[in-house]
């Protein structure tokens, strides 16, 4: 088997003899919202429909006559309540004549909302953030719920054609079982590390020149700074009320923390599988007897109290609004400047673990959501609605969508780089900067399509400044997100959602102690149990990266 290889086609996910696959066809979509020019045995043209004739192929306004479209949004909480007012909406409105409804869904109940409109038939013109996976794609796309758009892309968005045409992997990544493209993404540049890592742990400069420690290089030197901040009044206020270590979700800490066992080897896109640096050969890490060794460590953080409890049970908002008071000496969150408030942290870099390995795990594939957006069989304008979104995969458009406009929302310095204007850096009215771009822009708590690049998305100093220290680190290749066809998706929905719960809700009582880890062996026995229905048939079977991909 060829490691190197890239292409792939479809998976096929059987409970007996798993991934048993034929090749994927690949007729190349149509959904092109078109009138064929001429009917069967017929030479003579048709006219083109109204949407059509209304439509300028090149340049701006992208019709004349005025049209109206109604998005499902995904909303992160810092973002406005109306984003038709915002500054890049109303701008992008008066360039396009394009009038665009946005109906606004929190994140926290995003995929119960979509889920619910697809199965109802009450869905707009678009989805757009709303983080539709691949299997949404597979299954809506086949129905004819949301639409291809090869044939769409090709004549009407030559921006991301481009990209396609660059980037192979998006490509890969972007196709359905099927061989057609459905959606547009959310895509990364893959040399923009700091966005493609999205939540560090960052760890409180101050506490630790308090303490007189170094940022910790190891697993054991992590663990004592946790200690010390328990034990130490650092805020000065009397109260043991350090927190020394919190998020909003505990799995981002494993997949951060097994890095130092080195696992998770191709990334966090596919969490259950990577690549033994030993063998070089695919390997089902989460029965790994390293990955006991993570979950034994965080149960001694947990049993210890070194993590806040209630990183099981909190959500985003809440916990931002504890950790705006100051009192975490360490946290997962995707910046504590936008998150918090708050400066004087940096991000944690690579640890080496017990084994002397130190890889950086936690990298995200840049295809990171690929069903940013799509278009349903509702929308009567599906010509324009794919020129609307080609302009933001233009370095023109992605500036517009990040920066706005040179004089009223940023300013270029002499270097060339663009920086925000004071009302969004040194708000007057003590705004943090997320929330004083809440008038300007949406692109707060991500998932929007595009393509990211650090030449016009501003990330903050803090957070380049630690990717490039941990790139060095991370790990060789990153693999896209597995494409499932419906048939595997169905038995992942089913028996493969029981395995899923079987092991998140094991794992978690591991790290707890609900289960004692003298119980290890039997639930690894299970897991293998569940592996060893899934083998795959290598060559004769579909691969991705050069690997033939079971169930897990």
């Amino acid at each position: 088997m060829n490691p190197k290889k890239t292409g792939y086609t479809m998976l096929t996910v059987s409970l007996t003899a798993a991934l048993l696959i034929s090749a994927c066809s690949n007729d190349g979509g149509s959904g092109t919202g078109e009138k064929p020019e001429s009917s069967p045995g017929s030479d003579k043209k048709q006219p083109a429909s109204p949407a059509v004739a209304n439509l300028n192929e090149t340049g701006f306004p992208i019709v004349n006559e005025p049209i109206q479209l109604t998005f499902f949004t995904g909303k992160d909480a810092t973002n406005s309540n109306n984003f038709e007012e915002t500054f890049v909406w109303k701008k992008y409105r008066e360039k396009t004549n394009v009038n665009v409804k946005f109906q606004l869904v929190p994140f926290d109940s995003l995929t119960e909302r979509r889920n619910l409109a697809l199965a109802s038939g009450d869905y707009p013109d678009a989805f757009y953030t709303a983080r539709l996976t691949a299997a949404d794609l597979t299954r809506y796309g086949a129905q004819g719920v949301i639409i291809p758009l090869n044939d769409l892309i090709a004549k009407y968005a030559p921006n991301f054609q481009k990209m396609l045409d660059k980037q192979p992997g998006l490509r890969e990544g972007l196709t359905m079982p099927d061989g057609k493209i459905y959606s547009f993404p959310s895509y990364y540049s893959p040399d923009f590390y700091s966005i493609l890592i999205g939540t560090p742990i960052w760890i409180k400069e101050e506490w630790l020149q308090k303490l007189g420690m170094k940022e910790p290089q190891t697993i054991d030197q992590f663990y004592e700074y946790l200690k010390a901040v328990q034990k130490t009044d650092l805020n000065g206020n009397g109260k043991q009320d350090e927190v020394p270590f919190s998020g909003a979700n505990i799995n981002i800490l494993k997949y951060h923390l097994q890095g130092a066992w080195g696992l998770g080897t191709r990334g966090i896109s596919n969490v259950f599988v990577d690549v033994d640096p030993a063998t070089d050969k695919l390997r089902f890490f989460r029965t790994d007897p390293k990955y006991k060794e993570v979950l034994e460590f965080m149960h001694k953080l947990y049993k210890e109290g070194l993590i806040d409890p209630e990183i099981l049970t909190t959500n985003e908002s809440a916990f931002r609004a504890k950790g705006s008071k100051g009192n975490f000496g360490s946290a997962i969150a995707t910046n504590p400047i936008s998150a918090f408030g708050l400066e004087g942290y940096i991000g944690l870099g690579a640890l080496e673990g017990p084994h002397g390995d130190k890889l950086y795990s936690h990298v995200k594939s840049p295809l990171v959501h690929v069903g940013a957006f799509a278009i349903t069989n509702k929308n009567k304008h599906p010509e324009a609605t794919v020129r609307w979104m080609d302009y933001f995969f233009s370095d023109e458009g992605a500036k517009f969508y990040f920066m706005g406009e040179e004089g009223v929302t940023y300013t270029k310095q002499p270097d060339g780089t663009l920086e925000y204007v004071e009302d969004i850096t040194n708000n007057k009215d003590g705004l943090t900067s997320s929330q004083a771009r809440a008038k300007y822009f949406t692109w707060n708590g991500g998932s929007y399509p595009g393509h990211v690049q650090s030449s016009y998305f501003k990330d903050q100093p803090n957070a380049i400044a630690h990717g490039e220290k941990v790139k060095p680190y991370g790990p060789k290749e990153v693999w896209n997100p597995f494409p499932f066809t419906d048939a595997e998706n169905d038995f992942r929905s089913t028996v493969g959602n029981d395995i899923h719960t079987y092991i998140t809700e094991m794992e978690a009582k591991f790290i707890v102690g609900d289960e004692p880890f003298s119980k290890w062996d039997d639930y690894a026995k299970t897991n293998m149990s569940f592996k060893a229905q899934l083998q795959h048939e290598n060559e004769q079977r579909a691969f991705i990266a050069g690997y033939a991909i079971p169930y897990f």
